[in-house]
Order: C-alpha cells, then structure tokens, then sequence
C-alpha cells in the first residue's frame, strides 16, 4: 500500500521546506526552493494560507495547528451486499456514507528544533494501519494506539547548504507521487501504483538540500510500510526531488529491505526492491483573472519492484506500472477537472490487496494466482474540483476498472453469504468476483 505521500508530506513540501529551513542566525538564511508556487502539484497540499500560526513577539513562526476533516459517498454499480469495497486503500466501504479521515496536527521548528505530531482517526486507519502483520513478531507490539498517529516526528535543522534535517519517528512515505491524505491529490482513488505501496515508515531520515533547486533524503526503516522490523536487517531508502523551475519537479526514490515473513520458524531473508520515478509539469498557467482555463498540467509516475530470495524469483514476483494524469484549472484555480488512466502488472498478486479472505473453497482470484495467471489491471478516472477556498474542496468523480482475473466485489460481496462477518460461512460459498467495476464517489474535504 501507498503514498502513497506520498512522498506525501504533511503541510505540502513547500510548507515543510519553508518551516524546516528556517534557521536563528543573523544571516539571512537561504532557503531551498524560494519562491516557487508548488500548490499545483499532484500529491502535495494546495494551501496558501495557514490561519493556524502562533508566532513569537518577533514574528517568528512557533507552531502551525491543522485540522483535517474527508467524507465521502462511493456508490458502487455492482451494489456489494457487503458495502465492502475491494482493491482500494482509499475507499473501504461503498453505497454508504463514510468519514474516511479525521485528523489534527501541529508542526514547529522553533529555534531550528523539529516538532511534529498529527493525530488520526477514520476509515481509512482501518484500512490502511490495521493490515501491518510486523506487528505479530514478537510481544510489545501492535498497531494499538500508533495507528491513531499519523505522523509523529522530533529532529534538529542544521544550518548547511540550503539546509540539513535530521529526524526520528513515525513519518508519511516517500515512496510514489500520490498523497496519503486525498486532499492533496488530483484524484480521489489514488492510482493502483501508488495504492499498492507505503503509506508510512518508522524510522529515521537525513534531509539534505545541497542547492536551492534540490533535495536528497537518506531513510533507515523497520520496513515496508510496517511499525516493526521483519528481520535482523533495517530496511534503507533514497529520495531524490529536483525542481528547476516552479513548473517542472522530477523525483527519484528506491527502497531495499527484508520485508515477509519466510517460513513458519525464520526471520525473513527475502530482499524487496521498490523503485518510482515521476515527473509532474505545468505547461500553462494564466497571467490574467478570468473563468477560463487558469492552469494546465500533467503528471507522470512509473513504478517498478520484486522480491527474491530463499526460493521466491523476481520474474514471479514483481510489480510494475504506470500512471498518466492530465488537469486543468478553471475560474482562477476555484475550478479543476483532472483525467487519470493507469496500468499494473502484478505476476504472483505481488503487492496487490487480496479481494477476499480466504473461504471454505478457493475464491476465483486465488484459483487464478495459483495456477499462474499474472494479475494486470487497468484504471481511468475523472475528477472534477470545485475549490471556493483554501480551505475546502468538493470532488466528484467517475471510475471504471478492468483485471484480466476476477479481482473486484460483485453484488454477492467477499464476506460471507449474507454479508455480515457475524455469520457462520456456508462451506460451499465463495467470494464473488467480478473483472471490472465501475463507481462514483461525491466526496468533501475541509482543512485549515
């Protein structure tokens, strides 16, 4: 599962540089990225106003608050009896009314201490934080009250270069362009390749800014989207943004470590690599007001990853994928209408949700896998925005999916025969599933 923040950061990469960077010496400190616009960017926050602030006598920024509140409504044409949606971290339920997250943060570099501490609840914490098997290794664990933190972090900015952060905690992915929290994003339902991978990481990262235009991270992690470590081995990361101009930003990032459970008695030895590169580019951005187009932009994210070892092969068990996204602004940014389509080919199911739990018998999917079959999907969207404020944003959106194996929630729902996981299950039932779906969601977000 994903970032997908993203590399997602929790105020927007350009919040975090501006309040990262800021040092306490009397020279003037210099600050990556100074003055580029990246609210347009897909994955990252389009606030340009922070009414959360507290400040010192000297108008110095101590602390930003935020608020964060996402409901949606996803109606499913299939009408699952379940009301469980399948395949998508993003949406858990369908045909009813859902607050998918709520949260609350604060974030400060005070003095060039690092602060930051963002509390969560909703759908998507069950979703997301409640499918971390690291937790079972061992005692003392459990997503228990962690999975209620979205990101928890303390550090110290050194004054080096444009800038050098060192943290230790709870943080947002890197890995993919797609954002964690969907407010950030283009799209409601992320792309497959961003939904498939991290969400979070513990551990610890180095932020380095080399020059205004760059910036390089070193991660050392318990593991791939996991509280608590697989193996003997922490798992290491690379992240890699360069922005030329405000129009244009390249990413590179990669992740290796041991990251499943081999065997019933050994810790794992399996070696995971992850690697996604991603190019997102304004081509158009109006110099006059008016209710016509005010931006255009589009976005690219390629995805490429395997695990081998111990008798695992790479060629049966990798992940790559693609995903093109094209949006326009309308009406001096208040307006927007985004297209998406994205492809994924998974041999082995490797990194793909699981459709079903396991049943009396087989279900169509694992039948499928077990016989060799390669799960490839495909995705489209469109979205469109209606943003009054900063602060506020109604989407609605259209999607249709396709697999070549039966891998989406028919009407009679992947729980049980009367759709209540309550219930003994009959022996003979098994998850219906269909190969392809389509769905509306009308969704509303609020953030200060």
């Amino acid at each position: 599962m994903k970032k997908k923040m993203a590399g997602a950061f929790a105020l927007g990469l350009s919040v975090c540089i501006s309040t990262y960077t800021f040092g306490q010496d009397a020279v003037k400190p210099k600050i990556p990225f100074d003055g580029m616009d990246l609210t347009w960017i897909n994955g990252q926050n389009r606030q340009k106003n922070f009414p959360l602030t507290v400040t010192d006598k000297n108008g110095e920024t101590i602390l930003t608050g935020v608020a964060l509140v996402d409901g949606y409504f996803n109606y499913n044409f299939a009408r699952p009896k379940d009301n469980t949606q399948t395949i998508s971290a993003a949406t858990g339920r369908s045909n009813e009314f859902t607050l998918n997250q709520a949260s609350i943060g604060i974030e400060s570099n005070y003095k060039n201490v690092i602060g930051r501490l963002w509390l969560q609840t909703g759908s998507m914490t069950h979703v997301v934080q409640e499918a971390d098997g690291s937790v079972a290794r061992g005692r003392n664990t459990g997503t228990g009250n962690l999975k209620f933190i979205r990101e928890a972090a303390a550090g110290y900015h050194f004054n080096v270069n444009y800038g050098l952060n060192v943290e230790m905690g709870i943080f947002m992915s890197y890995i993919g362009l797609e954002s964690y929290v969907l407010q950030e994003n283009w799209s409601y339902q992320r792309s497959m390749v961003c939904d498939f991978t991290p969400f979070y990481f513990q551990g610890a990262r180095a932020q380095w800014y080399p020059t205004k235009n760059y910036k390089t991270e070193l991660w050392l992690l318990n593991g791939w989207q996991s509280y608590n470590s697989w193996s003997r081995n922490v798992g290491i990361g690379n992240s890699n943004y360069w922005r030329p101009n405000e129009n244009l930003q390249l990413v590179a990032n990669f992740y290796y470590g041991n990251d499943s459970k081999s065997g019933t008695t050994e810790l794992s030895k399996v070696r995971r690599f992850h690697h996604d590169n991603s190019i997102v580019a304004r081509y158009y951005k109006s110099k006059a007001n008016g209710k016509g187009i005010s931006q255009a932009a589009f976005s690219l994210n390629t995805h490429y990853g395997f695990q081998s070892g111990e008798g695992v092969k790479a060629k049966n068990n990798y992940m790559a994928g693609t995903s093109l996204a094209h949006r326009l602004w309308f009406n001096n940014n208040k307006l927007a209408w985004t297209v998406r389509g994205d492809v994924i080919t998974n041999p082995g199911g490797y990194l793909a949700f699981s459709p079903a739990v396991s049943g009396a018998i087989p279900n169509d999917y694992e039948t499928a896998i077990a016989d060799g079959k390669d799960l490839r999907a495909m995705q489209l969207s469109t979205t469109f925005d209606v943003m009054p404020n900063d602060h506020v944003t109604f989407r609605f959106e259209y999607l249709h999916r396709n697999a070549n194996i039966p891998y989406f929630a028919g009407p009679g729902g992947t729980t049980s025969q009367t759709g209540f996981n309550t219930d003994p299950i009959d022996p003979t039932w098994k998850a219906d599933l269909r190969k392809s779906e389509n769905r509306v969601i009308v969704a509303v977000n609020f953030r200060l």
